[in-house]
């Protein structure tokens, strides 16, 4: 068995953020990770933001990735985290692929994943999350096709499609999943067109941001969805369609097309009408839900909140769980941009050196400053994942301050 003061599970933003602020104290740090290459949700992250300037995840990934390699963090790969267990002498014991290692601290940085929903003959090979697309693209350097489309309309969508776009790939369109009047499990047209209204400033067309400012009232969204153009409206050169969905897709022994049917406002799907043309892929975009399996072993209390992206272990500001010497951090506690996971990554860092060095002001001070910056990070993001964040971090805290209203002890 091996030993560490500090074990972090997840090599993106928020574990290796984490990983640099102990080991610059001289704690000793391991990570695992089970993909091949550390960065997490960074690595498919290429997308301009204001005046011009492009967030290159892969870049920010090496630096983060070597500076944790200078402070002699262990990061070990390709590997496997398969339980959790808090040990009699108050250290964690992880269980891996490569061995078991115990440790005063164990942060969770878990991420997250993709939420995908059905359409016919989403089977077939060349159908793919929207995820997988990105990851293909821009760290494979592989094109996922010729010429697609895609299902789903968020926030996730759009950063997406315009990499495919940048790397060649030909986007026919972007379309709202089909919804089922019975399962309910997707959004209405009505309640997608409401949610990414928030984006419209962000829309190359002048008149799909002044457009936006009259979408306030549920009738006219209604109505905008009745009488939207037949080509839909296009963001970089991409046609959005509010008004169809995929209803099917079609190919022998790969995708070679697909059938789309208009739908109205509430979901209605005209199946009387549908209409098919040539495809070479396509991919799905349900959004991230925060991978929290891991809490859940460790013994950690949930909590469903819709505006965090799922289920999330209870947790403060300052990325303390109710579970002795458990933090976590990034889009395990709720699904936000990369640079909001980067920040709590700090935050959760400072909360275990705190823990492994005793009190001080100081550390207080560290701490408090890096929830401000939180906070001031949230604020200047250009894309939310969900619109109401704010909402959704309020309440956690609240279910954190009636907790220990309720329980003073540590689990």
């Amino acid at each position: 068995m091996k030993q560490s003061d500090i074990v972090i599970i997840g090599a993106g933003p928020a574990g290796l953020k984490a990983a640099i602020e102990c080991a610059s104290k001289g704690f000793r740090v391991t990570i695992f990770d089970e993909f091949m290459k550390p960065g997490g949700r960074l690595l498919g992250q290429l997308h301009e933001e204001s005046k011009g300037v492009w967030w290159n995840g892969i870049e920010e990934s090496n630096t983060l990735y070597e500076k944790a390699l200078m402070l002699n963090v262990e990061v070990y790969l390709e590997t496997s985290v398969y339980n959790i267990d808090k040990q009699e002498q108050d250290e964690w014991m992880t269980e891996t692929s490569k061995g078991t290692w115990n440790s005063s601290c164990l942060l969770l940085a878990t991420g997250a994943a993709e939420s995908p929903f059905p359409v016919e003959g989403w089977s077939l090979p060349g159908v793919m999350s929207i995820g997988a697309a990105q990851v293909m693209t821009n760290v494979h350097r592989v094109k996922v096709g010729q010429k697609g489309v895609i299902i789903g309309i968020n926030p996730l969508t759009m950063a997406i499609a315009r990499e495919l776009q940048l790397a060649g790939i030909d986007i026919q369109g972007i379309y709202v999943p089909p919804y089922d009047q019975t399962l309910r499990q997707s959004e209405t047209p009505e309640q997608i067109l409401n949610n990414m209204k928030r984006l419209a400033h962000l829309a190359p067309s002048p008149l799909l941001r002044v457009g936006s400012k009259f979408l306030g009232s549920k009738i006219i969204r209604e109505k905008a969805i009745q009488f939207y153009p037949k080509k839909g409206f296009s963001v970089w050169d991409i046609p959005i369609h509010f008004d169809k969905t995929i209803t099917e897709i079609t190919g022998k022994q790969e995708v070679e097309g697909c059938f789309f049917s208009s739908i109205e406002a509430d979901g209605t799907v005209d199946t009387e009408k549908q209409y098919h043309f040539d495809i070479d892929f396509v991919c799905i975009s349900g959004g991230l839900y925060p991978l929290a399996e891991l809490a859940a072993i460790a013994g950690c209390p949930f909590y469903l909140i819709p505006e965090l992206g799922g289920h999330v272990p209870l947790h403060d500001e300052a990325m303390n769980t109710p579970v002795e010497n458990l933090f976590v951090a990034g889009n395990i506690t709720g699904i936000e941009s990369a640079k909001v996971a980067m920040v709590q990554g700090e935050t959760a860092g400072l909360s275990m050196i705190k823990t492994l060095s005793g009190f001080s002001e100081s550390i207080d001070k560290q701490i408090d400053d890096s929830i401000q910056k939180e906070q001031r990070t949230r604020a200047e993001a250009m894309i939310q994942f969900h619109p109401d964040i704010d909402k959704g971090r309020k309440k956690m805290l609240e279910l954190w301050e009636n907790y220990y209203k309720n329980s003073h002890a540590f689990v």
